[in-house]
């Protein structure tokens, strides 16, 4: 079951804080100039995620060279890579104590690798600084090229993730994406590095069924995907892809049962949840049951 209209539901109404553990990050971010992609994406877990000490670190800049239609972060014009990043959010996570840490980027094809070796530096910084805490890197597609992959999982990350976003029929939302691409790219980490778990995510409610998202789930299995999150779509701003309709913590309960008997091993869905959203808990091979606690 689904709802539609312009007023969110109950479930959705999450209040905003101002703790201190809040802007205690807020001052490290400003003091070490890195960037956290819980701003640029305008997160909704934004305050709760902060006030516990905890963010996902966006590199290679706030901004991106494509125009996903559903994305709140900045369109260009691009900046020039930072040789200093990896070093400063090394230094960020550890004034954070983060035992587990996110990296993310936005996608810069303008690059020739699309920002790999930067994301091998930055895992690379994170282990010398923070040498017991787990990596997850969160990558754009690299378009395709898989020595841009390798380079990445050369450096040993413990997580790689890469979102699949939504179901194949409206790629529309992500131009210069391609379904078959992304889950190739999700398919030659599984097989290169067989000990780096693999995660991909979804956001629903964009207008997809729920054959399709079965379907996208039953891929996902197929590439030996570890770990999957489902969260629901919120539109940015009015000029943003609409939401088609809110999924249900129901559908969302209904999803993550399927997901689990087509056999990836960890799912994470709600409403609230998203790729980086309580990824810490997400590191061990258990399975959690935590569809309603983070709905």
């Amino acid at each position: 079951m689904t709802l539609t209209g312009f007023v969110k539901p109950v479930w959705l109404r999450k209040p905003v804080s101002q703790s201190v553990g809040k802007q205690a990050v807020l001052q490290v971010l400003v003091d070490k100039g890195v960037h956290t992609v819980c701003q640029g994406a305008r997160c909704p877990n934004l305050s709760e995620c902060f006030g516990r000490g905890t963010a996902a670190f966006l590199i290679l800049g706030p901004a991106c060279t494509r125009r996903c239609t559903f994305c709140a972060v900045d369109k260009g014009p691009v900046q020039e890579v930072r040789p200093e990043e990896p070093a400063a959010l090394a230094a960020a996570a550890a004034d954070m104590g983060l035992t587990h840490v996110v990296v993310t980027s936005v996608t810069r094809d303008d690059l020739p690798d699309g920002g790999a070796d930067h994301f091998a530096k930055t895992v690379l910084a994170l282990r010398c600084a923070l040498p017991t805490a787990t990596v997850e890197v969160l990558t754009p597609d690299f378009l395709g090229q898989e020595s841009s992959l390798l380079c990445v999982l050369e450096a040993r990350p413990d997580i790689f993730n890469h979102n699949l976003e939504t179901v194949p029929r409206l790629y529309g939302v992500r131009p210069g994406a391609d379904f078959n691409r992304s889950l190739g790219l999700l398919r030659l980490a599984k097989e290169h590095s067989p000990r780096v778990q693999t995660k991909s995510g979804l956001m629903l409610g964009m207008g997809e069924t729920p054959e399709e998202v079965f379907q996208v789930l039953k891929c996902l299995a197929a590439v030996g995907c570890d770990k999957v999150t489902l969260g629901q779509y919120l539109s940015p701003s009015r000029h943003h892809h609409a939401v088609a309709d809110y999924v249900t913590p129901d559908q969302f309960d209904d999803y993550r049962i399927a997901a689990e008997g087509f056999g990836i091993t960890q799912v994470f869905s709600g409403p609230f949840v998203r790729s980086s959203y309580r990824a810490e808990e997400m590191i061990s091979h258990s399975t959690p049951t935590l569809t309603r606690s983070l709905s």
